[in-house]
């Protein structure tokens, strides 16, 4: 059975071991500076309806999975709000084009999630913009990978940074859409395979992705008597621009080599879990579940 559009492209856009050409970025970095520029479902996802009518609010949604995600869920139908640092105005612009060249309204909602006022205000503004909120995605995440690796080259700068944005914006954008969420709505978070298989020069956001697995399932115990689902979806090496922009160049070459499908993924190829845990059709008795997407590496 010959490989799926997506599948074959992701293969052809690796060298012969399934990485990348070296390269470097500052962060947080943008799209159209990676060689090759990654996919995110544009020539190839085709919507079905799963979302209609449904309001999604993506945290981290200008680029990389975040992206692809905002673009299928408007392609099946959904209005959706992004989120993103100022600094990445450019990517956001264009994935809002996107979102409304399907025919969905976009809002692009810049903004720090270190801070938790503005978590509150991203929430309140996505769900006046888009009148509601169905979907939440948090999606927003930060590491950091160069210099030093382990405990001797962790700073309290990178540390407080990485947890910030990656844990306490989860809980704080959260709470703050509560109030908007209803009986078949759902929250998603974007955990990680480092919560299973933690590399030395990312302990830190593996530690924050191992709580984020813990804070799903807390979450989807809390909210169940609501109808809220609460679920996860742990990617695997994924080519977005965090990767030039946090990692040694040789570092980024390497990504996805070890995989056990021995190439880096794309983030078309994520799409598709957080379409299906969004959608109350195919999902609606799925809550408190983490389903990995990591080129074969175990998340249990």
């Amino acid at each position: 059975m010959p490989e799926a559009p997506v599948a074959r492209n992701a293969q052809a856009m690796t060298d012969e071991e399934g990485g990348m050409a070296e390269q470097q970025q500052a962060a947080p970095g943008l799209t159209d500076r990676m060689r090759p520029v990654p996919d995110h479902g544009e020539s190839s996802w085709v919507g079905r309806g799963r979302l209609d009518g449904l309001k999604a609010l993506i945290t981290g949604g200008d680029s990389g999975i975040g992206r692809a995600v905002a673009i299928a869920y408007a392609r099946e139908g959904a209005d959706v709000a992004i989120n993103y640092l100022a600094e990445e105005e450019e990517d956001a612009q264009q994935t809002v084009e996107w979102i409304n060249t399907a025919g969905r309204r976009a809002v692009a909602l810049p903004g720090d999630l270190r801070d938790e006022q503005t978590c509150r205000d991203v929430v309140a503004r996505a769900a006046d913009q888009l009148g509601g909120l169905n979907i939440v995605v948090n999606n927003a995440g930060y590491h950091w990978a160069r210099g030093e690796s382990g405990l001797g080259g962790l700073t309290t700068e990178h540390l407080e940074r990485t947890v910030h944005t990656n844990l306490y914006a989860t809980l704080w954008v959260s709470q703050a859409a509560l109030q908007y969420l209803g009986r078949g709505d759902s929250i998603i978070i974007t955990s990680s395979v480092q919560a299973y298989d933690p590399s030395v020069s990312m302990i830190d956001y593996a530690a924050t992705k191992a709580a984020l697995n813990n804070l799903t399932g807390s979450l989807a115990q809390d909210l169940g008597a609501r109808g809220i689902r609460v679920n996860a979806v742990a990617p695997g090496p994924i080519w977005t621009p965090l990767g030039p922009a946090t990692k040694e160049p040789q570092a980024v070459a390497n990504m996805g080599r070890d995989t056990p499908l021995g190439r880096i993924g794309q983030p078309a190829e994520l799409a598709g879990a957080y379409v299906f845990l969004a959608s109350p059709a195919e999902a609606s008795y799925v809550s408190g579940t983490i389903l990995g997407v990591t080129g074969g590496t175990p998340t249990f």
